[in-house]
């Protein structure tokens, strides 16, 4: 195990953050696990060990469910930051079983492979129509033009949640996820809780409308849950609501501008994209790989067995920081990691989790990729970069501050 000093791992370093992979090729090469002081986490960079963590039950997304603060020496947030850790901790991605077993298979019916299918036309054609809107006005950013509404606005229609008020979906949505940067400040937190408690109440407000009058929406199929005493409280379906809206477009949203700044960046691979559309599918694994939306994802070591990793013992009460960016890049699993290589067949990228935590909205992320790839290679064929981007200042979430695009 490195001394932390030793590592060149530094999430808020501008230079790590614009390209980490190389501070995760020395953490690869100088062990299996590290303990990294300053957020008193131990980072786990190896594809396999991340693998197999996802899967094993001796850890959780929580600890709350078996422990308190105090039985794991933490300790508990402040009261003020309460109305996010509500929000947070009764949403499915941050439950362990059984409540997150109940509440998983009651959103599962509305992302059936069937459901799911369904849905392709709608997301064909508002893909087609948004990239039709940047090519007419000769260009612009393709973050805030494509890549963000058509994620927003497919699961807001699954919601339900009317189109006049789909504007204020993405601002909520980007000040919760700020909390899941390591180390907020007091500043990121403050807008996190006025976002929990401004999406909270108009939820309250969605409910009670669609009990009133049901819709053919996800909501509605909630609340008749609720209402057949299928266990599903007010407050957990306001948090599922929360969550699949920003795991239902996070990802999505990052996973098309990092990845267009990629292709811009290795032309080969675009011009080999451009001509054949058929590599669309493998192309968006790759891109997935290449360039990781969702960089960290963290568990809590649960029980007495303590976890074993390269003769170094994680004790019970720990926090792991599995790092997908790193097991997205191990040579030990993929063939010239640093290369992009949208041919690649052999493509085990762990960017959607993996266990019981895997990503539920994974299949429609795809059909949105596919979607929004395809209309942009249609519709703007000789698309090309018109300002070089700026990388957001985040490392668990990764993405651009906007990526200015033109016809060439």
């Amino acid at each position: 195990m490195a001394a932390p000093s030793a590592l060149a791992f530094d999430p808020w370093d501008p230079a790590f953050l614009a390209d980490p992979y190389p501070a995760y090729a020395e953490l690869r090469a100088r062990g299996r696990v590290h303990y990294y002081e300053p957020t008193n986490q131990w980072l786990v960079p190896h594809h396999a060990d991340v693998s197999a963590l996802l899967r094993d039950r001796r850890l959780g997304r929580t600890y709350q469910h078996r422990f308190t603060h105090e039985d794991f020496g933490r300790t508990a947030p402040p009261p003020e930051h309460e109305p996010f850790h509500v929000l947070n901790d009764h949403g499915m991605l941050d439950l362990e079983p059984p409540d997150h077993t109940r509440i998983r298979r009651l959103v599962s019916k509305a992302f059936t492979p069937r459901t799911v299918e369904q849905l392709k036309p709608y997301v064909r054609q508002l893909a087609g129509e948004l990239v039709s809107g940047l090519v007419e006005a000769g260009g612009g950013d393709l973050l805030t033009d494509v890549a963000e509404p058509l994620p927003v606005a497919v699961i807001a229609e699954m919601l339900g949640i009317p189109e006049s008020d789909r504007g204020q979906l993405r601002p909520w949505s980007a000040d919760i996820c700020g909390m899941y940067e390591l180390n907020p400040s007091e500043e990121t937190a403050t807008k996190a809780v006025r976002a929990s408690v401004e999406f909270s109440e108009y939820l309250l407000e969605l409910i009670a409308a669609r009990r009133k009058e049901p819709g053919d929406d996800l909501i509605s199929g909630l609340i008749e849950a609720h209402d057949e005493g299928d266990r599903l409280t007010e407050q957990e379906m306001i948090s599922t609501a929360v969550l699949l809206l920003n795991a239902g477009h996070e990802a999505t949203v990052n996973a098309t501008v990092n990845g267009w700044w990629a292709l811009f960046r290795n032309a080969d691979q675009l011009a080999a994209l451009r001509g054949d559309h058929s590599l669309i599918p493998s192309a968006i694994e790759e891109l997935m790989r290449y360039d990781t939306p969702l960089q960290l994802f963290e568990r809590w070591v649960l029980d007495e067995i303590e976890i074993e990793i390269d003769g170094t013992t994680i004790p019970r009460g720990a926090e792991i920081a599995l790092l997908f960016g790193s097991a997205n890049h191990d040579p030990e699993v993929f063939d010239a990691p640093h290369r992009l290589d949208l041919t690649r067949k052999e493509n085990p990228h762990i960017s959607f989790s993996a266990g019981i935590h895997y990503c539920i909205g994974a299949p429609l992320a795809r059909i949105e990729l596919a979607a929004s790839m395809t209309a942009l290679l249609e519709q703007a064929p000789t698309l090309r970069l018109a300002a070089e981007p700026e990388r957001k200042p985040n490392f668990v979430i990764r993405g651009l501050e906007g990526l200015r695009v033109e016809p060439a």
